[in-house]
């Protein structure tokens, strides 16, 4: 799975930003391959629940990455109370990304291979997009997933939350036994200058639509294709504008942070009779790592 690619340019796992001054727009660009395999190892997922983690990883690349602050962290989080899918979670901070979906199996075999979000999560569902900034402030979207797409429903959350025109174009493949999802974002910055409060925000700006328009036109096929660099596929978006800077960004990993020191800490915080209830008959507390499924043996 190797992209034959020029060792200059980016592959697999890097987060690529790149900003078209002229247009006063900013962007991302991703490509998840061996980290995509790592995640999605963790669990049995059916190939429908596989796409469904594998776009939600993506996208949570591709809008965690907007952060500037270390040690901040972006959250998406969907959920249903009458869907196939009751909770979808994934996250992104510093580079690290992690997941897990819970659904129940005996109704998704009943829909076929190809269901829709709609068929996934019910008429109820919700996505939250949450983001926690080192400096402690926290704010959060939330928006229903009565979109076509994780893609679409995050379009609805920038433009409704974050008054941001927002483009996001995202392909998940299966390539020779591995998943391949790669995913584009493209936002105008009004006044062309980030962290500037948002007082009118013109949807129709013509430097915008020319910029959506040339986004929007990407092909699922190039977005997946391993043998595309990420910046060989912004030239052929873009090579027409006068200048596109681009800049490699964070390294992407697995980045479950499960441990037994993080769960003793966790199950400190219980009094000792909620303690005594979650011990097995040799004194030990079973915890299960929901992203990893790892089971940690906790002794306390």
């Amino acid at each position: 799975m190797e992209p034959k690619i020029p060792q200059d340019e980016t592959g697999f796992d890097t987060v690529v930003g790149f900003t078209i001054p002229a247009r006063n727009v900013r962007g991302r660009c991703i490509r998840l391959g061996p980290v995509l395999d790592i995640v999605l190892s963790a669990h049995d997922y059916p190939a429908a629940i596989k796409h469904l983690l594998a776009e939600a990883l993506l996208l949570g690349a591709l809008i965690g990455s907007l952060t500037k602050e270390q040690g901040g962290q972006m959250t998406m989080q969907a959920q249903s109370a009458d869907g196939i899918v009751d909770l979808l979670v994934c996250d992104y901070r510093d580079g690290e990304l992690r997941g897990y979906v819970r659904h129940d199996p005996s109704r998704l075999d009943e829909v076929g291979t190809s269901p829709t979000l709609t068929t996934l999560f019910g008429e109820e569902g919700y996505l939250a997009i949450t983001f926690d900034l080192e400096e402690g402030d926290r704010y959060q979207g939330i928006v229903p997933l009565n979109a076509a797409s994780l893609s679409e429903a995050c379009e609805t959350y920038f433009r409704q939350s974050e008054q941001l025109p927002t483009v996001l174009r995202v392909a998940v493949s299966s390539q020779d036994g591995h998943c391949i999802a790669g995913g584009l974002l493209i936002q105008d910055l009004p006044d062309g200058e980030e962290g500037r409060e948002r007082i009118h925000v013109r949807m129709d700006d013509p430097d915008w639509e020319h910029v959506a328009i040339l986004g929007s036109s990407v092909r699922h096929a190039e977005l997946a294709d391993p043998a595309i660099s990420m910046e060989a596929l912004l030239w052929r978006l873009f090579h027409e504008e006068e200048e596109i800077r681009v800049e490699r960004f964070a390294e992407l990993s697995r980045g479950c942070r499960c441990s037994s020191d993080h769960y003793r800490d966790v199950l400190s915080r219980f009094g000792s009779a909620e303690l005594d209830e979650m011990r097995d008959d040799n004194g030990l507390i079973q915890v299960d790592c929901a992203f990893c499924s790892k089971i940690f043996p906790i002794e306390i």
